[in-house]
């Protein structure tokens, strides 16, 4: 693999998520010194002018095959049912030897597909950009920080050694802090704990309150848990179905520490009440 600056590098989407890559991506040559093509292809034409006019691509495109021929690195910035479908479409358009990623919120379906399915001349190193904002759209990619961040990668069998460096070594370069290679079920398994419930548990809690002005008495705990409420519908409701069965699971977990504490309270059990919250607070402290 050449080196990035070296590279013209694709990105498919440019929401959030792909518009927060392309800023990372052009912070990369004020370090370098000089840096390679960034294209971009939405089916949102405006957006495509915006980023143009922000300097965050050098060409745009409504169309991915005037594109995907010319990339030796693609982002594909796209929810998991999309991915699979774009691939389908596309497959024979991508440039012999292109390294593709991904940056969807489920794994096992994706990895399934590519190592099955994808060109022998082509690496797809399936990934999962731990950052993300509850303002979606291209507008609000400056709101989505990545310096720090966790960015996990599920190799396939497949993929080349020397592909799997030269991403590790752009994703640091993109500002993330760790780098977690696991395998595509053991994310779906952790992934459906660390996001997917969160997110369930935060619409849960609005739904469960129709007084609109009960954010006059909050302080901090109430925002800081609903936050995520304003989430993308169509996708988190493709990411809760396609991982249903982890989510499922995760929620059924989480029902019985909630039944605990609830039982705990009603009984007025002091002393089990403080143990129990000791023994949270110090797991907490526990996790890094």
């Amino acid at each position: 693999m050449k080196p990035f600056e070296d590279c013209v590098t694709g990105i498919v989407g440019l929401g959030l998520m792909g518009g927060a890559i392309a800023m990372a991506l052009r912070r990369i040559p004020e370090e370098a010194g000089r840096g390679g093509l960034v294209l971009a292809c939405d089916i949102d034409g405006g957006t495509i002018d915006a980023a143009l006019k922000a300097k965050l691509i050098d060409e745009g495109f409504t169309d991915a095959g005037a594109m995907l021929g010319r990339c030796d690195l693609l982002f594909l910035c796209l929810n998991p049912g999309t991915l699979l479908r774009f691939m389908n479409k596309w497959m024979t358009a991508f440039k012999s030897g292109a390294l593709i990623t991904d940056i969807a919120g489920i794994k096992g379906s994706i990895a399934e597909t590519m190592e099955g399915t994808l060109r022998e001349d082509l690496d797809f190193i399936p990934g999962h950009p731990m950052a993300g904002s509850e303002k979606g759209g291209f507008e609000n990619a400056g709101s989505c920080n990545f310096t720090g961040r966790n960015y996990i990668l599920t190799p396939l069998r497949r993929n080349k050694p020397e592909h799997l460096e030269f991403l590790r070594d752009l994703i640091r370069r993109m500002g993330f802090g760790r780098i977690v290679e696991t395998t595509a079920e053991e994310h779906d398994r952790k992934i459906a704990f660390t996001s997917q419930l969160c997110h369930v548990i935060a619409a849960a809690l609005i739904d469960c309150e129709a007084d609109t002005a009960i954010t006059r008495f909050g302080g901090g705990s109430f925002e800081d848990l609903t936050r995520i409420a304003m989430l993308n519908v169509p996708m988190w409701t493709e990411l809760f179905l396609e991982n249903r069965r982890e989510l499922l699971r995760r929620i059924e977990q989480f029902e019985g520490s909630l039944g605990m504490l609830k039982g705990l309270i009603a009984g007025g059990e002091e002393g089990r009440l403080r143990k129990t919250l000791q023994a949270v607070r110090q797991r907490r402290s526990s996790m890094t």
